[in-house]
């Protein structure tokens, strides 16, 4: 990678690697997990965009995943609308 192109996407590559350690994070503290959750380096180093790969996980993950973003949507218009 270019020089001008590492300094110039330093911080999306620190946003990209912070975000997915949040992601990771948040999701074991609801119990659930996405195992092949990553950023896509080599498209970012190609292209200077780094993208975060949800990646594949079972039915059941997913399941829990839906229920945690429900539960947070239905907390959030409590709190919200009030």
């Amino acid at each position: 990678m270019g020089t001008m192109l590492n300094r110039a996407t330093a911080e999306q590559r620190r946003e990209a690697a912070s975000v997915v350690d949040d992601l990771t994070t948040v999701l074991a503290l609801g119990g659930a997990k996405l195992p092949s959750l990553e950023v896509d380096w080599e498209y970012g180093r190609l292209t200077g965009c780094y993208l975060i790969n949800l990646g594949s996980a079972r039915t059941r993950e997913v399941l829990r995943i839906v229920d945690l973003l429900r539960k947070g949507l239905r907390y959030e218009r409590l709190t919200y609308d009030d």
